[in-house]
């Protein structure tokens, strides 16, 4: 791989990490699984890349985000928040919100049209994005930050990209069955080692892989335990009350995951704008993501108790929403400096080689029901 180099800081900052792990798979008789080693590459403190102090977003960082491209997107985002807070609460809780942007844009948005919001909640695990997401929002007193979820919520939660970056566990089918990929260390560098996987494990292979058996030997793929706990987090925070939870991402539904031809499944890291499947390059510096498996998430949301509201491509749920018209309302097309690159953002978020059909969208909540527009665009019956 041919990847930008990085500082002497950064690079020190990476070995600590590495050396770290190592010590972690040393305590464990010579293995831990891929799930352990994503979760501490991401998210151990003060050396993960969640948890580090590098920038992430933007130019600066590795990748670029929704809210990033267009105010439009968080404009869009609040003509579905306000209706189902009408419903519920005027309360809003985010996960991950990044620098702090598809927050603003929410809130302006709903205060422009005399939507209150009494109490807007980030839970953030980065300590340089909270810093970010904090000078992007000093003029809204109604945000705050939580470090666990909160005991009861009523109201609307957002997830923009957050299922992707939840560690997943990798499994491979070989001749004589399902096998968890663990890290081990050879010649001190991180290597692969197979491993038959525990009752858990095989129990969300067997509930999220349909069709397995038709999958070549040598198929390698993940499953989602994690992000399916946080499912059932959800549920449990919203405890039988009133609300929904907006989960948007890239992923598919199950009989598209897992197809013969994604035999190396779709793992892949984030370093400098540079995208790459090997997760082993310096941790720490570069983020680890694998795409959502939808079918998964609404299942798990079910099974606790939720209802699943909605599930859609992130173009028909823009577009459901009224991106178009906020577009025209803020932006004149006479006017084409102004108007052209607004045009050109919003093309970029429902082009369906862009992102308007690998983005989904998933609702899930209960006591709620979406707005007309949007539970017409409704394709749950493809998960």
């Amino acid at each position: 791989m041919t990847l930008p180099v990085p500082d002497s800081d950064a690079l020190a900052a990476s070995h600590a990490l590495q050396n770290l792990i190592a010590a972690e798979i040393a305590q464990h008789d010579g293995a831990i699984s891929f799930t352990r080693f994503m979760e501490m590459a991401l998210y151990a403190p003060g050396l993960g890349y969640y948890t580090g102090g590098a920038s992430k977003l933007g130019a600066a960082g590795d990748f670029v985000t929704a809210p990033e491209i267009s105010p439009l997107f968080g404009a869009a985002l609040a003509r579905v928040v306000a209706p189902l807070m009408a419903q519920s609460a005027p309360a809003i809780l985010e996960f991950g919100a990044g620098t702090g942007k598809l927050a603003h844009d929410v809130l302006t948005a709903l205060a422009a049209d005399g939507v209150q919001v009494d109490s807007y909640a980030i839970m953030e695990l980065s300590g340089e994005l909270r810093a970010r997401q904090q000078e992007a929002l000093k003029d809204f007193p109604q945000v705050r930050w939580l470090d666990d979820f909160p005991g009861r919520f009523d109201g609307v939660v957002l997830a923009n990209e957050v299922l992707d970056a939840m560690p997943v566990a990798l499994v491979r089918k070989d001749a004589g069955g399902w096998r968890e990929m663990m890290v081990t260390v050879e010649n001190g560098e991180f290597a692969w080692l197979a491993h038959v996987p525990d009752a858990g494990l095989a129990a969300h292979i067997a509930r999220q892989i349909p069709d397995a058996g038709q999958l070549p030997d040598g198929y390698l793929t993940e499953v989602h335990p994690i992000a399916c706990g946080f499912m059932g987090s959800l549920a449990r925070m919203f405890g039988g009350g009133k609300g929904a939870a907006i989960l948007l991402d890239y992923g598919f539904p199950a009989h598209e995951y897992y197809l013969d031809q994604r035999m190396g499944g779709t793992l892949m890291c984030h370093y400098r704008h540079h995208a790459h499947p090997e997760p082993f390059y310096l941790p720490g510096l570069q983020d680890i993501t694998a795409h959502v498996d939808f079918t998964a998430m609404a299942l798990a949301a079910q099974d606790a108790g939720l209802d699943v509201l909605a599930y859609m491509n992130q173009a028909s749920f823009l577009l459901g929403a009224g991106i178009g018209e906020l577009l025209l309302e803020r932006h004149d097309p006479s006017d084409l400096l102004r108007y052209l690159p607004q045009s050109g953002a919003l093309q970029k978020l429902v082009s369906p080689s862009e992102m308007g059909e690998l983005f989904k969208v998933l609702v899930v909540g209960g006591g709620v029901a979406l707005p007309d527009g949007l539970a017409r665009a409704d394709r749950s019956h493809r998960l």
